[in-house]
């Protein structure tokens, strides 16, 4: 037999696909809810690309309230790199939003497009892997974490001492991942 050509569609995932099996189970109402989530990922993803372009050709937005246009504004007027990559190991790894670190001053944004509640733990996660990554002592530099979601910003200095348990749950879990890996490998 030949089968049809479906090469474009190769490494894709239709919304109904067969190893998401669990939508047969949904009523029109789930559907609804659970491709409208689907769909805000895809915008989220989309404004997050957008942001990155902006920031990184220093392309400012209208002064405004707007999540959007505060994130950007505030990524450009604190020269921040955007979607940068924070590596430990290769268990443990992650890209934040935007990052500057200059004078002892660690600065991180995180740009959320949803309606889910935040969690300021994932700001902390990368603010734990950038003094990993670079050898900085929390304890010896001043922090500032931000959210940006639902036209609002939410700022947190962590206490270093939160930092290093973080920096120091990484290592341990590291450690026990990499074993396990060695064991099996």
């Amino acid at each position: 037999m030949t089968f049809n050509d479906h090469s474009r569609l190769k490494g894709q995932h239709a919304f109904l696909s067969a190893s998401k099996y669990y939508w047969i189970n949904y009523d029109i109402e789930k559907l609804t809810d659970s491709y409208n989530g689907f769909l805000a990922v895809q915008r989220g993803t989309e404004l997050h690309d957008l942001a990155y372009r902006l920031i990184k050709n220093n392309v400012r937005l209208p002064k405004s309230k707007k999540t959007l246009n505060m994130y950007v504004n505030d990524a450009i007027g604190f020269q921040m790199t955007p979607e940068q990559v924070l590596f430990y190991s290769e268990n443990c790894f992650g890209t934040c939003d935007a990052i500057i670190f200059k004078n002892n001053f660690l600065r991180i944004h995180d740009l959320k497009t949803g309606v889910t509640p935040v969690h300021m733990e994932q700001l902390m996660i990368y603010d734990a892997l950038f003094c990993l990554e670079y050898g900085v002592d929390p304890g010896k530099i001043e922090h500032e974490l931000r959210i940006y979601q639902n036209d609002d910003v939410l700022i947190e200095n962590p206490d270093p001492n939160e930092i290093y348990i973080i920096m120091d749950k990484i290592i341990e879990f590291d450690k026990c991942i990499s074993d396990m890996k060695a064991g099996i490998e």
